[in-house]
């Protein structure tokens, strides 16, 4: 008699895509990166393991990564033009489709466990700025002081962009972004993604990673998403939500399909990249810049970190 399969689960995470390379990172800054990439990792993994969902997991793998001040979300998020920390999050629930998210908050310690909180506990998708904080001081979210999100590596980035009159995007392209999808034992999919956008962002600018359809989607039908880079093009090109409909409606799998809405968005001029997770427990990545921070592990035994491309 056959032992019916083990209950499989995978999990995708990633710290930003960008220019980063060989190169200009040192070894040991490397494995820094590499070592915090593994700790989150293993958050969510340990949630999948136990057999817990997959909302659990990416929003595990999520609290760790904007704990890390390595990665543009939580504490070590990007400055503003003006100094000041906006967090932007959203998580979504392949399972229900139901979503939440939150943008220009400046006092909430886990932005990512608002955007769950205002999924589950408020009649809304999306809350902003100080509706957003006056909704998580009555559901007894942790607050923080704004300071607590400030780093000395950050300030010097906004400082520098300001010296060199750089523009609109960050100090040399890092898109610091972080996310997390997973499939859980029961194959349901979920995916979050947190950040604090770009360097010198002005006028309560918003990115794709707290859209949901753009920055973050997750549908049990196809797949979960989340993505990093150039905001704008990945809203105008509904990154998230596309690479979900052509596995619907097309039949392509997975990494043809990011590969392909990849591939639009830089033919619109934007760069970054996405994971994706499946029902299936397929975990890919799909990149168009010379690194990106990520990991996955499944429940087959993969467990990998990397940085750049090759």
């Amino acid at each position: 008699m056959t032992q019916p399969a083990a209950p499989t689960w995978s999990l995708a995470i990633h710290g930003g895509a960008g220019t980063m390379s060989r190169e200009k990172m040192t070894p040991e800054k490397e494995a820094e990166y590499k070592a915090a990439l593994a700790f989150a990792l293993e958050a969510g993994s340990k949630v999948l393991r136990e057999g817990g969902t997959s909302l659990d997991a990416v929003e595990a793998a999520v609290k760790v990564l904007e704990d890390d001040p390595h990665f543009n979300a939580g504490r070590g998020a990007v400055f503003t033009y003006n100094g000041v920390n906006e967090l932007d999050a959203a998580i979504m629930d392949g399972r229900t489709r139901a979503a939440g998210a939150v943008t220009g908050i400046t006092h909430i310690k886990h932005p990512i466990t608002a955007a769950r909180t205002v999924m589950e506990k408020s009649p809304h998708v999306f809350l902003s700025r100080e509706g957003a904080e006056e909704f998580a001081r009555e559901q007894a979210l942790e607050m923080v002081d704004p300071d607590y999100f400030a780093t000395p590596e950050r300030w010097r980035q906004l400082e520098e962009l300001k010296a060199r009159k750089l523009g609109w995007f960050d100090v040399d392209l890092k898109y610091g972004t972080v996310g997390a999808v997973a499939v859980d034992t029961a194959g349901n999919v979920a995916a979050a993604t947190s950040t604090g956008g770009l360097t010198g962002k002005r006028w309560g600018r918003i990115g794709d990673s707290p859209i949901i359809g753009a920055g973050t989607y997750a549908d049990n039908r196809a797949c979960a998403i989340s993505a990093t880079g150039a905001g704008e093009f990945f809203i105008r090109e509904g990154v998230a939500h596309e690479i979900c409909a052509r596995m619907r409606f097309t039949g392509e799998g997975p990494q043809q399909a990011a590969d392909t809405v990849m591939a639009n968005v830089a033919a619109l001029g934007g760069d970054g990249g996405v994971i994706v997770v499946t029902p299936k427990g397929e975990a890919i990545f799909s990149f168009n810049t010379p690194g990106m921070y990520r990991g996955r592990a499944t429940s087959a035994g993969v467990k990998e970190v990397a940085v750049f491309k090759d």
